[in-house]
């Protein structure tokens, strides 16, 4: 189900930078390719990396192109070179189109400090996301869900004889059955000659849906034995992504290692000066492992899931925005955990798959686990030891410009 006030946010916040500037693409593309040509030369000079099943990363872009839908890619977090390193280890034909290029997240506090590199890494396809209490419903996740929904599905402004509290609901009942709402199609979805009525003019250029490459689990993990290689819980962010686009996106796990070898944790322990900086354990083997697109039936059945609670939770006062119950409400909170589950389970088992790992231990894919551990600073569990820091945790966030010790 997809609501109005979201992807109006979502251009809202995509409009603050002139991304529907011709220049803007280009200036974007060479930003995008300055970052990711030498990381492919260092990356394939200094280490071995290994890319596993390139060939479903393929399919499923070429799936989501040829049914109009965009691509989703979820993958686990070891370092803080994970992009572009991640993207530049990927075949040239994923860098040649704009288009093609991955969007993504960034740390707000980190990457957009200042404002030369918030252009940077606008310019390079990255989205700001506020840590420490702002949670998922924040203007980055609702421009991310604009990104994924394709342009001809957002006239949703309004069609005859349909009643508010439906209106939002119905574009995702259109793209999925379109000979069911058949007499409503042509009134919602625009020609080539039609206006769209929701957005007075897209707040971004592109010609071929969009792909969002994502790290649910938010922050950088690195564990030492035997526990190393594991993952955090998938924050529920994600899950809006695939809930609430206007059509569903494609969705593919992706497990890395090795990234971690590049950028080690520890390097930030004690005065090391440039070091910190500098590529570490050259020669060592990087390992990218593409799984297979999560079923088109599973997809649905979340959405489904999701139209029906907000079928029965609209507000109707405000039907086209999401009612308090559907953001906080414990059906809409337990359906965000189902979804984050399944795509963190979906990630673990290629992990489990390479056969190069100690199974992970169970307790890591509890969220109450970590919020627990990162509360007490790992004194709940002493078992459990980082490489480096736990920048879960906001005391070791002082540092950076948007601290604010208040807010929880």
């Amino acid at each position: 189900m997809s609501f109005q006030d979201v992807l109006k946010r979502g251009d809202e916040f995509l409009s603050d930078y002139p991304r529907t500037s011709a220049w803007w693409n280009l200036a974007s593309h060479a930003t995008c390719l300055g970052m990711i040509v030498p990381a492919k030369f260092f990356l394939n000079v200094l280490y071995n990396p290994y890319l596993h099943n390139i060939e479903k990363l393929d399919a499923a872009l070429n799936k989501a192109r040829s049914e109009n839908r965009s691509l989703l890619t979820v993958m686990n977090h070891m370092s803080v070179v994970d992009d572009p390193t991640f993207y530049a280890a990927l075949p040239w034909r994923f860098h040649t189109d704009i288009d093609t290029i991955r969007w993504g997240f960034g740390a707000h506090n980190v990457c957009f400090s200042n404002g030369t590199l918030s252009w940077f890494f606008n310019l390079g396809k990255i989205l700001g996301t506020q840590r420490f209490g702002h949670g998922p419903f924040q203007g980055s996740l609702d421009a991310a869900i604009r990104i994924l929904s394709p342009d001809d599905t957002l006239d949703l402004e309004f069609t005859p004889g349909v009643k508010d509290v439906a209106k939002p609901s119905l574009i995702q009942e259109a793209s999925l059955n379109p000979e069911k709402v058949s007499h409503l199609v042509h009134k919602v979805k625009p020609s080539v000659e039609s206006t769209n009525l929701l957005m007075s003019k897209s707040p971004f250029i592109r010609h071929k849906t969009s792909w969002f490459h994502v790290f649910p689990e938010g922050f950088v993990l690195q564990l030492q034995e035997p526990h190393q290689n594991s993952m955090r819980y998938f924050k529920w962010g994600v899950s809006r992504l695939i809930l609430e686009s206007t059509v569903a996106p494609v969705v593919v796990p992706i497990y890395a290692s090795g990234f971690e070898k590049i950028a080690p944790e520890s390097a930030d322990e004690g005065n090391q000066g440039l070091k910190r900086w500098l590529p570490s354990n050259i020669g060592a083997d990087i390992h990218i492992a593409i799984g297979d697109a999560i079923s088109d039936e599973q997809i649905e059945g979340y959405r489904k899931k999701w139209r029906q609670l907000c079928d029965k939770y609209i507000d109707i006062d405000n039907p086209t925005d999401l009612s308090q119950e559907l953001k906080i409400g414990e059906k809409a909170q337990q359906l965000r955990a189902e979804v984050a589950s399944d795509l963190r389970d979906a990630v673990a088992f290629i992990r489990t798959s390479l056969g190069i790992f100690k199974p992970e231990d169970p307790r890591f894919k509890d969220p109450k686990f970590w919020k627990e551990y990162t509360h007490t600073e790992g004194d709940s569990h002493p078992d459990v030891q980082f490489v480096g820091k736990n920048w879960a945790i906001k005391r070791l966030q002082k540092h950076l410009p948007e601290f604010n010790e208040k807010r929880e």
